[in-house]
């Protein structure tokens, strides 16, 4: 067993307990609708607020068959560069609200344009309904901005962000760079973190199952690399890759994972675990220190490859 008492420090802790009072670890036994009110509510509890100078503007992207909704924060710098968000939430709960004020702090600390896409959610739309939807802010991106077009997720986010990428490599314009945050990439899951931490606070193998039953409507998704990007056999010509990931997650292998498959075909990535964090700590970076350094290695990871630099 994990000794989490010894990796997981008493900042963190208190966050983890913070969180457990809004979403309780058996909010998974609630139907999806008392689920998606939970987590909206612990969302709103940890908003931390628009810096100052950040303008947002919600919008929608104009597809053929529906309108997907977009929040698009702004900062006085306006490099020439967009980050498309996709957030996290088991691809079943989140929206625009739910990570609106990373996205905002994402802008002001770069000084990019950072869009975050309002993807449909399952079970009312299961995959690949939401790979859909952020195929579709990615392709609109490319016609209506001009500069280079970087992805950043978390979570389930990252999962949709690393499937972007798989799926253009062959496009006219392609993403330069992605940033992926404890991302659930559909690594194996009868090996390393997913075993020694697969009951971790704040996400156990339990969520994992359920989340991806829900998403698939528990068909068998297997080879699918929309569905689990690694999946794929062919690593090779993928953008510059920064995977960031919690020591006491089961999904921290898939970082790991992902980077030596990128790095064995000839590309470049990048893959680093926070010691003693957990899945979900972007909600901490005000609060806790090791999440505060982690942010800071996110936004320094998307400020860099938008600038197309590699410094690792």
């Amino acid at each position: 067993m994990t000794d989490y008492k010894t990796l997981i420090d008493a900042e963190t802790w208190a966050f983890i307990e913070r969180t457990n009072s809004y979403y309780p670890p058996d909010t998974i036994d609630y139907t999806i609708a008392q689920q998606r009110e939970i987590y909206d509510l612990m969302c709103r509890e940890f908003f931390a607020g628009y810096p100052q100078g950040v303008a947002v503007e919600t919008s929608a992207i104009a597809t053929r068959t529906r309108e997907i909704p977009i929040r698009i924060c702004r900062s006085a710098r306006q490099a020439a560069v967009t980050v498309l968000y996709f957030h996290g939430g088991g691809f079943i709960f989140g929206g625009l609200n739910s990570h609106d004020d990373v996205c905002a702090e994402l802008c002001d600390r770069t000084g990019y344009e950072v869009i975050s896409v309002d993807y449909r959610l399952a079970p009312e739309h299961l995959h690949p309904s939401a790979f859909d939807d952020v195929m579709s802010a990615f392709e609109w991106a490319g016609i209506a901005r001009s500069h280079p077009i970087l992805l950043c997720g978390d979570s389930a986010g990252g999962n949709l962000a690393a499937a972007v990428s798989h799926a253009t490599r062959g496009h006219a314009k392609r993403p330069i760079g992605q940033v992926l945050i404890y991302p659930g990439l559909g690594g194996d899951r009868s090996k390393g973190s997913y075993l020694r931490h697969a009951e971790a606070p704040m996400l156990t193998m339990r969520d994992l199952e359920f989340y991806k039953n829900i998403r698939t409507g528990g068909r068998d998704g297997t080879g699918d690399i929309t569905q689990s990007p690694l999946a794929d056999a062919d690593f090779a010509n993928l953008p510059p890759t920064v995977l960031i990931t919690a020591q006491c997650d089961p999904l921290s292998s898939d970082g790991e994972a992902y980077r030596d498959r990128i790095v064995a075909a000839g590309g470049r990535a990048y893959w680093f675990e926070e010691p003693g964090l957990v899945h979900g700590y972007l909600r901490a970076r005000h609060t806790v220190g090791r999440a505060r350094a982690s942010f800071t290695r996110i936004v320094d990871a998307v400020a860099a490859l938008g600038q197309g630099a590699w410094l690792w």
